[in-house]
């Protein structure tokens, strides 16, 4: 069996969740190769924009990024937010919200939100964020089960409270912890996890083709 290997990384702000650009390196763009050697073959498994942080897994094996891209598992993000949130746009971010997607409205399946009572012990972001001497800010917790571009953004927007700064804190049982920016953990899935993402890449294939 071939070996495969994955990593847990704290994506810094200002990085691109990529290692090249059509096969060229984008000089002008800071790239996930110059935070660790990484193998031949690894790939992220979802995405985080350049001005968002925190956990992305990476992994050389299609199947594993298959799973964790396409079953649902929970992902959940600290917002910091412009404004003193109320409860009443908390809820609708609950309920879901229409957001712009490919020049389309899009409602957003119903999600898990709520207040963080106290800024988050997070590592200070490269780049200063305006804070509460500039006017009342808000920290929220939104664990979505599915992943449109930029959603927790649009999502905060929509409801009149602009996303200042957004750090992704878990995914599935993997969670950031005290991770640092850049620093990059290896992972080691059991054998039966494995044949779970093999199994489901086999069966979500089949459905795919099905309906193409």
């Amino acid at each position: 069996m071939e070996e495969h290997f994955h990593f847990l990384l704290y994506k810094p702000y200002g990085y691109l969740s990529q290692f090249v650009n059509n096969g060229q390196k984008k000089n002008s763009k800071k790239l996930l190769g110059s935070l660790f050697d990484f193998p031949e073959g690894t790939m992220p498994v979802g995405r985080l924009d350049e001005k968002s942080e925190g956990l992305l897994l990476l992994t050389t094996d299609g199947k594993v990024c298959n799973y964790f891209c396409s079953s649902g598992i929970e992902k959940e993000y600290y917002s910091l937010v412009d404004g003193d949130i109320p409860q009443d746009s908390i809820e609708k971010m609950k309920r879901g919200v229409k957001i712009g997607l490919n020049g389309k409205k899009y409602t957003t399946n119903s999600c898990v939100v709520h207040k963080l009572p106290s800024p988050p012990e997070l590592p200070a972001r490269g780049k200063k964020i305006r804070d509460a001497r500039h006017g009342p800010v808000s920290w929220v917790s939104i664990t979505l089960q599915e992943g449109k571009y930029r959603q927790v953004r649009k999502m905060t927007s929509t409801v009149g409270y602009p996303t200042l700064r957004l750090v992704r804190v878990r995914i599935g049982n993997l969670q950031l912890q005290q991770m640092q920016p850049g620093e990059v953990v290896p992972l080691q899935f059991d054998d039966e996890f494995i044949a779970t993402c093999h199994e489901f890449s086999k069966t979500y294939r089949n459905t795919s083709d099905q309906i193409t």
